[in-house]
């Protein structure tokens, strides 16, 4: 392990201090080069690679543990990195090891990061927090007040379960010492300090740390490195701990023996983009967006989800691949409400930012098994199908799939269709897929970790084979199937 001292890697003094951007001159309007980690769905590595590579042109390095990114950017591009699709979190890299030597004992372990902690170059990652701010603050987006969650969660054994951590960085304002106390941020209504003290005492940041640990071979529980990592900035910088209304996140990722140490740049996971009336479980944006660039809609198409509860999947795609045409239905009429005020959320939003009127997109009530579409007239499936826990049941699942996917099969172009299908019941899907291979073929399965289950996204080609001349449409036709095909209500999963 290097030892930095007070000094960063530029020479930058930087010592404890209220302050923490004292002791070295503000490199606003100068273009820095930094590293940029970032979570993503697991599984969508690579596809949030691609899209870093093509809107911003940087590398992309895939981290060890599943669900993380990391890339060099200019600041110059810090804006263009919010603007990504496929990211959840951001955070700014202080340091990483990779491979960092443990020690046996816990308390060596524990000594060390604490050491740790006062040796690293925090400077330029703290001006590109002040900075990640000030760009906030020009785009006036200014969030809410947070509601408290409680202390930190403690490290899950893979990033997606991060991801779900709540919350991030609460509003912050681009200066510090240019504040007033007044203006410093939420906490300052509960100082027990007088007016005479509050004039004269500076602006103490509140921080607090998050650590994410994966692997089985630590002699430290992700809580207590977090707790003596955190008590060690505490004392280096002398900033106040605060786990629900912090001024700033300092992340520490521990897998196997890979150490990153990070500022978080968002406040809030960068999925929570276009629904505002959810449903029982709604599908994250950036997933539905890692399912449409497997599918790659090109001008023109016709894309279904037929069970598309609070419709985050089409919406997504009539966004962000707006040349294609999107219709969302679904068999229960509060899913169909919850995706017509999605949808007019989003139209209102582009009108207010000067954006084009309208979206590509419509929304519609139907049974999925019988979907009033004229045969053969449909390019794409995208659904998220129930899983049978909280929406739904394993025992109709058998029944429905293979339903679902002969209808999807009347509706889709034979020999181009394709359908990309998101299910946690990965038993009865191959099953059903198996009994309809005269109509679908298995092209590629990508398995994700949906709200702490493990899924697969599969994408299936529609064959050649004519609708009604295949030995699957006389087994699955309607009158020998047993019971009422319903497609069950909000099939997504967050």
């Amino acid at each position: 392990m290097s030892s930095q001292g007070d000094v960063d890697a530029e020479g930058v003094s930087v010592g404890p201090s209220l302050n923490p951007f004292n002791g070295f001159e503000s490199t606003v309007g100068s273009t820095m080069i930094v590293t940029i980690g970032a979570t993503v769905p697991t599984g969508f590595e690579h596809t949030a690679a691609e899209e870093v590579k093509e809107k911003i042109g940087a590398e992309v390095r895939i981290g060890k543990d599943r669900g993380r990114i990391y890339f060099e950017v200019s600041t110059d591009d810090l804006s263009q990195v919010h603007l990504l699709r496929s990211v959840d979190n951001l955070f700014v890299i202080v340091e990483e090891y990779k491979h960092y030597q443990f020690k046996e004992s816990k308390e060596e372990t524990l000594a060390e990061l604490m050491q740790l902690a006062s040796n690293l170059p925090w400077a330029r990652a703290l001006e590109v927090w002040r900075l990640n701010n000030s760009l906030k603050k020009r785009r006036g987006r200014r969030r809410g007040p947070r509601v408290a969650k409680g202390k930190a969660k403690a490290a899950a054994p893979d990033a997606e379960d991060a991801e779900e951590k709540e919350p991030q960085p609460a509003e912050m304002q681009p200066s510090i010492e240019d504040r007033p106390l007044d203006e410093a941020g939420a906490d300052s209504e509960s100082s027990s300090l007088g007016p005479e003290e509050a004039a004269s005492e500076p602006k103490v940041l509140k921080f607090r740390v998050s650590c994410n640990r994966a692997g089985d071979k630590h002699s430290f529980s992700s809580n207590e490195a977090a707790r003596d990592f955190g008590g060690a900035i505490q004392d280096f910088f002398q900033w106040k701990a605060d786990m629900t209304k912090f001024d700033i996140e300092v992340l520490l990722n521990i897998s196997s023996e890979e150490v990153v140490i990070g500022i978080a740049l968002t406040e809030e996971s960068l999925h929570r983009r276009n629904i505002t009336h959810f449903g029982p479980t709604t599908l994250r944006s950036t997933l539905c967006y890692g399912m449409l660039r497997l599918c790659n809609p090109q001008p023109s198409d016709v894309i279904f989800d037929p069970m598309c509860g609070t419709g985050a999947l089409p919406l997504e795609g009539a966004i962000e691949f707006n040349s294609a045409f999107y219709v969302g239905g679904d068999n229960n009429d509060m899913a169909i409400n919850r995706t017509v005020n999605n949808i007019t959320h989003v139209q209102k939003r582009k009108e207010e930012g000067d954006g084009a009127p309208g979206l590509p997109m419509d929304a519609v009530q139907w049974d999925v098994c019988r979907l009033p579409v004229r045969s053969s007239s449909v390019d794409i499936i995208l659904s998220d199908m129930p899983f049978g826990k909280r929406m739904g049941s394993r025992k109709k699942n058998w029944d429905l799939y293979p339903a679902c996917l002969r209808e999807m099969a009347r509706v889709v172009r034979p020999g181009c269709g394709t359908a990309v299908l998101l299910t946690q019941d990965k038993k009865c899907f191959s099953k059903a897929v198996s009994r309809m291979g005269g109509l679908w073929r298995k092209s590629h399965t990508v398995w994700v970790n949906v709200g702490g289950l493990h899924a697969g996204v599969f994408l299936l080609k529609r064959t050649e084979g004519a609708f009604g001349e295949t030995p699957e449409d006389v087994y699955e036709a309607p009158g020998n199937r047993s019971g009422e095909c319903t497609a069950t209500e909000d099939t997504e999963h967050s």
